[in-house]
C-alpha cells in the first residue's frame, strides 16, 4: 500500500499562545460547505483518512478551529478570502464597485477579480473610443 499522503503535509499553524485558529459560524458553514464540495478525503459526511472500518465523522465539519491538515493546506488555499479571514495573515480589501470584500493580489487592487475585468473593458473602450476621434480625417 502507497504512503498516505496526509502524513507528509506540515503541522497546522498555531496562535502565539499554542491555540488553534477558530473560525466564526459563518465561516465554518463555508468551510463546510467547501469541504463537502472540494476535499477528496470526505465522503458522505465522512472522513476517510479517519476510517479504521467504522465510520468517523469529519472532524473539520464540525469544529470551529482548524483541527484537520488536509484541509488547512489542500481544501482551504482554493477559497483564498475564507482563507485570509481565518488567519488575517493577508490584507482584505472591499471592491469599488460591488463592495465585495476580496484578497488582493497587489497593492494597487482597487476591484475584485469579477469586477475588474468589467471595469477594465469599460476604461479600454473609453480610450480607444478618445484616441479615434483624435484623428484628423
Amino acid at each position: 500500500m502507497r504512503d498516505n499522503p496526509y502524513k507528509d503535509l506540515p503541522p497546522l499553524e498555531r496562535r502565539p499562545d499554542g491555540s488553534l485558529y477558530r473560525m466564526a459560524p459563518a465561516q465554518r458553514k463555508q468551510a463546510a460547505s467547501l469541504i463537502r464540495r472540494e476535499c477528496c478525503c470526505c465522503e458522505d459526511g465522512n472522513c476517510i483518512v479517519l476510517d479504521d472500518g467504522d465510520t468517523c465523522t469529519c472532524p473539520q465539519t464540525v469544529s470551529f478551529s482548524v483541527c484537520c491538515k488536509w484541509f488547512r493546506w489542500a481544501v482551504l488555499p482554493l477559497d483564498g478570502t475564507l482563507e485570509a479571514e481565518i488567519f488575517r495573515d493577508k490584507a482584505l480589501k472591499r471592491c469599488a464597485v460591488c463592495g465585495g470584500v476580496f484578497v488582493p493580489k497587489s497593492n494597487r487592487a482597487k476591484y475584485c477579480p469579477d469586477c475588474a475585468a468589467r471595469v477594465h473593458r469599460r476604461q479600454k473602450t473609453e480610450s480607444e473610443r478618445k484616441r479615434r476621434s483624435a484623428v484628423d480625417s
